[in-house]
């Protein structure tokens, strides 16, 4: 395949000359070029963690809303269980009565020993009262279990953010009463990323590793296809792709995403060589000892090394000589 001999161009990037000279006549070639694909892409959050409440009742605070940034075990929400209040004062009454019993049994356990001594009371009898004391101590101790479970269920109403990033959506306001396992914010965290669907047709073109452009406000970028999922789904694939610093601002919004799907040749000259009058294009071509004006029409734009080239749909064929704008004639 016959390619495009660029000595020219980059003999006149070295002379630092305008982009509107050219150093040598070109010999127009086929070149290679790569075709591309227009598809749009989403900005998707690496992780999508929703912060659920692990306990039911009243949502009596709610200190975030979508678009906030927020840090791993940052208070979110506060959720609150009026009964929890209610078992813990009865627990502490249970307690309280128990107390107070065990103290008797204590104040009797040291009368009974000490007329064990005297030998007016029994051995058994004592026993009954040692029981007693432990019983009570027992029952003094799930008492305070109970109540620990119960301090901590109420711990829990408090909503932490599971990982650090934006919070994407708040579902739930102030005042809403929720169930254990209800959602009540959802954090995008551990970067963004795009992901694109491309019809299956360009499907074996594409391999992890390719260069990918993408278009957005604030200008064009390159980034990287990092993965090819296996699943078609109608009749799409879905890739993703990596971009370093892609703002997490507004995951879900959609940029125009090239891919390279094939290569196909083309006639390309400089576009510094390329002359307009009256609306139309020229070229100038090298015939023996003269040069001649030829009509083209132009195409796509290309860079290439550096160089911005234009593609010449019809006007010139491979072998021509287009020779620099300087040596053009003016009419």
């Amino acid at each position: 395949m016959l390619r495009l001999s660029f000595a020219f161009v980059v003999a006149g990037l070295l002379g630092g000359l305008p982009d509107s000279a050219v150093a040598e006549p070109l010999t127009v070639a086929a070149v290679p070029i790569t075709e591309w694909k227009a598809v749009y892409g989403t900005v998707e959050a690496r992780d999508r963690v929703p912060a659920r409440a692990r306990l039911g009742g009243t949502l009596v605070d709610l200190v975030v809303s979508e678009g906030d940034e927020v840090v791993a075990g940052q208070e979110l929400a506060r959720i609150v269980d009026d009964k929890l209040d209610f078992q813990l004062d009865a627990l502490a009454a249970q307690r309280e009565s128990l107390s107070a019993r065990l103290a008797n049994a204590e104040t009797d356990l040291v009368r009974g020993e000490d007329l064990l001594k005297d030998g007016v009371t029994t051995a058994q009898r004592v026993d009954a009262l040692r029981t007693e004391v432990d019983v009570l101590k027992g029952q003094i101790a799930s008492l305070d279990a109970q109540a620990d479970v119960i301090a901590q269920q109420a711990k829990e109403g408090t909503v932490l953010a599971p990982v650090a990033g934006r919070v994407l959506d708040v579902p739930v306001t102030k005042g809403a009463v929720l169930m254990p396992g209800e959602m009540i914010a959802v954090i995008g965290g551990g970067g963004t990323f795009l992901r694109i669907a491309v019809p299956e047709r360009h499907a074996a073109a594409l391999k992890a590793g390719d260069t990918i452009q993408i278009s957005g406000a604030e200008g064009d970028r390159e980034g990287t296809l990092a993965r090819i999922y296996p699943l078609v789904e109608d009749g799409r694939v879905v890739a993703d792709v990596e971009i370093e610093g892609l703002s997490d601002s507004f995951v879900g919004t959609r940029r125009l995403v090239r891919l390279p799907v094939a290569e196909r040749d083309a006639l390309l000259v400089p576009e510094a060589s390329i002359v307009t009058r009256t609306g139309l294009d020229f070229v100038g071509i090298q015939t023996g000892e003269s040069v001649a004006l030829r009509s083209i029409v132009p195409g796509a734009k290309h860079l290439i090394d550096g160089v911005p080239m234009v593609e010449v749909i019809s006007g010139l064929m491979a072998g021509d000589i287009v020779v620099p704008a300087t040596e053009v004639g003016h009419e």
